[in-house]
């Protein structure tokens, strides 16, 4: 089922070829001036230079045949050849209907399915997530959920740092600051098991909690930065952590416990979820035989202890984007250190590991790294590598990379005392401003107090998803909590709004026993809303191919400020009933496809405010 756009495009595509000129110039693109046309193709003016002929000349011709199409009501030619295309209101009758008859609203899927695994989230043990993680947790669940509803077979893996030298560095704090569980992991060390017997000791374990974890990092790694003794320990613990050294692993798996109760809490707070709840140390047991058969395929070098990979191969250079643009050849970064010279896997190396790991147990097609655009180069070389061991195909790991999210003075996002946001705080921050919007709109005041709450909930996640997602990923943004969580405007809580006032229509025809029936398009704000509607396939597609769900967002913007106008300018209850019929099917199309976009975007609506 194509929509207008593809199908228009293929006739302008057949007519450009009738007339000699290339067909693949018979491009298609929604009009610039809506006010002229529905679409138009500029196509004529490329042809012209290469067929040698007059552009209008060639546009003429295109529109002459054109013009005995049924889908069109007029073809025009305006300036030096563009070829402007207004839809008949009988065609989009027809697309209308299609679109409500569909229950994807319109939307294809590919055509050859591929199996696909997106890594987002990415939050490190022992560490309670921060605003930092906000965009990757998105955006990753967005591209999860865009690439799924496309057809693929899409694994999200939360992939959560937890066997690198942040564990050495916390391992050393947590003994040198309690004497007791210092004791009990020296005892369990020296013992090499933690048997039955052991329980009941292990219950002090259980006095750390997130917050304290929380408090001991960043001093201990800032004291790492100057303190080379401490630095040293730290890396040797790492080692013997990843060696499972019994007290050690004892400690590590209460780190991982605790912080996976409140990962679990702030994910599902923003409706996210995973497939595979993985991190750095499931991929421990590989590590040994990768460095081997790494070893083994003339790839490793020792230097100074350490062994690396080297990347580049006799000098060789990559295009580099710099930040205005320009694309310049550039060295390669650094090498991949696969192994320290105290013996401990880095992180590289855990992501090389997980690369053959994801390769063995989903033999993926693609692999999407949602992570931050500063982490770019890291992902550079540990995909050079993968390529090099023949771990992945060129081309198959890509990285998504994104900007920050700023506070209005255009720093990263702080608190007011210029501390690091927890992101519990914020989603919380948000609900209380969802919750003071609904009192100024007199909204939500007829539903119980649990009812209420979950819509707060609803609307402070629009806000802040709807705030992220309508910016290109690789942009930074300022983020504005007054105007995010507001109504009006382009934002998540206007787009609740809408749908929820389309629900409130339909329960309301329900009432009054009006049943929607066939489309039958007449009114200017009819036509905009079919137009709207039509659009989701080449936004959803577009979305797809550029990993930016940014473009699904501004269609889902642009279909609610459809619907708005057209609720403002088409009585629907009040019509004749043939119409009331027609617009009651449009308001159920809306409803469909503003839902499946903005579950797309991983915004769940309320049924009512």
């Amino acid at each position: 089922m194509s929509d207008l756009k593809t199908a228009l495009g293929e006739a302008v595509a057949a007519a450009f070829a009738a007339e000699g000129v290339p067909a693949d110039l018979a491009r298609v693109t929604p009009s610039d001036r809506p006010d002229l046309a529905d679409f138009q193709s500029n196509g004529a003016l490329a042809a012209a230079k290469r067929v040698g002929k007059n552009p209008r000349e060639i546009a003429t011709a295109v529109a002459e045949r054109l013009k005995g199409d049924p889908r069109l009501s007029s073809v025009e030619i305006a300036g030096p050849g563009f070829i402007n295309l207004k839809v008949a209101d009988a065609a989009l009758s027809d697309r209308a209907n299609a679109v409500a008859a569909d229950p994807r609203a319109g939307a294809e899927t590919m055509a050859v399915p591929r199996r696909v695994i997106v890594d987002y989230g990415g939050p490190n043990v022992a560490k309670e997530m921060h605003v930092g993680h906000l965009r990757a947790s998105i955006i990753g669940e967005s591209l999860k959920r865009i690439y799924r509803f496309r057809g693929d077979e899409v694994i999200g893996d939360a992939h959560f740092g937890d066997w690198g030298f942040q564990m050495g560095l916390l391992i050393a704090a947590v003994c040198d600051t309690h004497p007791a569980i210092a004791e009990l992991v020296e005892d369990l060390n020296a013992r090499g098991e933690v048997t039955e017997a052991d329980k009941g000791r292990l219950a002090v374990l259980a006095t750390l909690g997130l917050d304290d974890l929380g408090a001991l990092y960043p001093p201990a790694a800032e004291r790492a930065k100057g303190d080379v003794e401490f630095r040293n320990r730290a890396r040797r613990l790492t080692a013997e952590l990843q060696s499972k050294k019994a007290g050690y692993y004892a400690l590590w798996e209460r780190f991982r416990d605790v912080t996976r109760e409140a990962l679990i809490r702030d994910f599902h707070a923003l409706g996210v979820d995973f497939d595979w709840w993985k991190g750095e140390s499931d991929v421990e047991d590989l590590i040994g035989p990768m460095v081997a058969d790494l070893d083994a395929k003339a790839l490793l070098v020792d230097d100074q202890g350490a062994r690396i990979v080297r990347v580049d191969r006799n000098g060789e250079t990559r295009p580099k984007k710099l930040a205005d643009g320009t694309v310049v050849e550039a060295p390669w970064p650094d090498p991949l250190l696969v192994v320290s010279s105290e013996g401990s896997a880095m992180y590289g190396t855990t992501d090389l590991a997980t690369i053959l790991d994801r390769r063995r147990a989903f033999d993926f097609d693609l692999v999407i790294y949602c992570v931050d655009q500063r982490q770019a180069d890291h992902f550079e070389i540990v995909f050079r590598a993968a390529y090099l061991a023949g771990y992945a195909d060129e081309g198959q790991l890509i990285h998504v990379g994104f900007g920050t999210m700023n506070g209005t003075d255009g720093k990263p996002f702080k608190t007011r005392a210029g501390g690091v946001l927890k992101l519990n705080d914020l989603i919380e921050m948000t609900r209380e401003k969802a919750r003071e919007r609904l009192h100024e709109q007199s909204l939500g005041e007829d539903v119980s107090a649990d009812e209420f709450e979950e819509i707060a909930s609803k609307v402070a996640v629009a806000a802040l998803k709807f705030a992220d997602l309508q910016n290109f990923r690789g942009t930074s943004y300022i983020f504005d909590l007054d105007r995010f969580s507001s109504f009006e405007g382009k934002t998540g809580p206007y787009l609740l709004y809408q749908v929820v006032r389309v629900k409130s229509l339909l329960r309301r025809a329900a009432g009054e026993a009006a049943r929607p029936g066939p489309v039958i398009v007449g009114e200017s704000a009819e036509r905009d809303l079919v137009l709207a509607l039509d659009a989701f396939d080449a936004a959803l597609a577009d979305a797809y191919d550029k990993k930016a769900p940014n473009i699904l967002a501004e269609h889902t913007y642009r279909v609610a400020q459809a619907w708005s106008k057209f609720w403002a300018a088409c009585p629907i209850l009040q019509a004749e009933p043939a119409v009331c019929a027609s617009r009651l099917t449009l308001a159920t199309a809306t409803l469909r496809q503003l839902e499946l976009a903005l579950d797309l975007l991983g915004i769940a609506t309320p049924d009512r405010m």
